[in-house]
């Protein structure tokens, strides 16, 4: 490109229309000349060709993505990951926004990923180092999303539970129980005062056990659960499948008694997501199969918070996340980042309840809800629950305690006294038999 070519993808915010693009955040490795990558950049995820040739136009204007801002933060001695790379010189780490005018895509959440973090983008002569950091949208393409139906607000009112977190519970063993077995160690955890008891992400409708027969043994346990305890309770439901099959599989386990909806938002693709959600009678709750395989790397990928923001985005009224502490391998900020994503103002599109998750149990809870900073989270042991050394009914009430220490501003230890569920979670972590 020449200089005057260069010019086409570089604008300032108050030269454009912002309603009418996209902002993206991106971190840069450029090799070369900074400017001559970044308008490649932008043209590969736009128009890679501005006019045809022996014809006097031009379609940057409208149609190209354009930097509106850039720092660079240095020189590097060397990319931060060995990618392969055409261009020579020196390297440049560069924080860039770029203004994206979505009317090249429309809002199309299959487009709008093609578009800022495809080939265009990760395929760019120059710049081989790529994280996208963050997307904005303005309220003029979030018009078109009707975002979740339920959000923090309608999960609340179905369990009628209020000014405290939602507990949450995934069945251990995960893979391999019957479902009347499997039926049983959640009605045990109902009892003991969990809200929702669910399946793993990983229990798919299999011939051991069918997603007909497992709503149809977990609805059953449920209702006579709400029946014995006075509450509400929810079954969440793994639908997880095949796309043309996830609308029957939706209508079989809300037929049986499956109140709520488990689905792997990235294997199936958030189109699906959003397709399901226009449909679904329940709560869809989303879980993070696939995230971490391009989120992981500090400077090369997509950060998690584009994709907990997309989800909410196409529809799914609660978002399980990686949580805190070294079991999830996700930095402190990053999982405070993703619940963020789930709770701050987003046009008009509902709050999704953050379940941010991960080895955690009765012990792990007061930790939680401080980094959380408010009730408005979902708790989601397993094994702290159904692992519970004297059973799953014992492990969700234990649970209950912790929380009830926390209101009560009583260290855990102290409020164990007297209360064997927790005492014994308490000892175990004390080394005591």
């Amino acid at each position: 490109m020449n200089k005057e070519d260069i010019k086409g993808f570089f604008a300032t915010s108050d030269q454009l229309n912002m309603d009418h693009y996209l902002t993206l955040d991106y971190y840069l490795e450029c090799v070369g000349d900074i400017d001559t990558a970044l308008a490649h950049f932008c043209s590969e995820q736009s128009t890679a060709q501005w006019n045809r040739v022996n014809y006097d136009e031009d379609f940057r204007p409208k149609y190209a993505a354009k930097v509106i801002s850039l720092t660079v933060e240095g020189e590097l001695d060397a990319l931060s990951y060995p990618v392969k790379h055409s261009e020579t010189g020196p390297i440049h780490a560069c924080r860039v926004r770029i203004a994206h005018p979505y009317g090249n895509f429309g809002p199309k959440l299959p487009n709008l990923l093609s578009a800022v973090c495809g080939e265009g983008v990760f395929f760019t002569p120059g710049v081989p180092v790529v994280k996208l950091l963050d997307i904005g949208f303005p309220d003029s393409y979030l018009q078109s999303f009707d975002g979740p139906k339920f959000g923090v607000c309608g999960i609340r009112d179905l369990l009628q539970a209020y000014n405290r977190p939602i507990f949450f519970g995934v069945v251990k063993p995960n893979i391999g129980l019957s479902p009347a077995h499997f039926a049983e160690i959640a009605y045990q955890s109902w009892l003991g005062g969990l809200d929702i008891a669910k399946d793993d992400e990983m229990l798919a409708d299999v011939e051991w056990s069918t997603l007909i027969e497992r709503s149809r043994a977990l609805g059953e346990a449920r209702v006579r659960a709400e029946q014995e305890t006075g509450e509400p309770k929810v079954y969440l439901a793994n639908i997880t499948d095949e796309v043309d099959r996830l609308i029957e599989q939706h209508d079989i386990a809300v037929k049986n008694g499956a109140n709520a909806l488990l689905i792997n938002a990235l294997p199936v693709g958030l189109s699906a997501v959003r397709m399901l959600a226009r449909h679904s009678e329940v709560p869809l709750i989303g879980h993070f199969p696939f995230i971490a395989a391009f989120s992981r790397m500090e400077k090369y990928g997509i950060h998690s918070r584009v994709m907990s923001k997309l989800q909410r985005l196409a529809g799914l009224d609660s978002i399980i996340m990686p949580g805190f502490g070294s079991r999830m391998m996700t930095p402190e900020e990053e999982v405070k980042e993703n619940i963020a994503e789930c709770l701050q103002e987003f046009g008009h599109i509902r709050p999704s309840l953050p379940v941010p998750g991960g080895s955690d149990s009765a012990l792990t809870l007061e930790t939680v809800y401080r980094k959380v900073g408010s009730v408005d989270f979902g708790f989601v042991p397993g094994r702290g629950i159904f692992g519970h050394p004297m059973g799953p009914k014992a492990g969700a009430r234990s649970i209950r305690q912790a929380w009830e220490a926390i209101e009560q501003g009583i260290p855990l230890e102290a409020y164990a006294i007297g209360r064997p569920e927790l005492q014994v979670m308490v000892d175990g972590a004390n080394g005591k038999k």
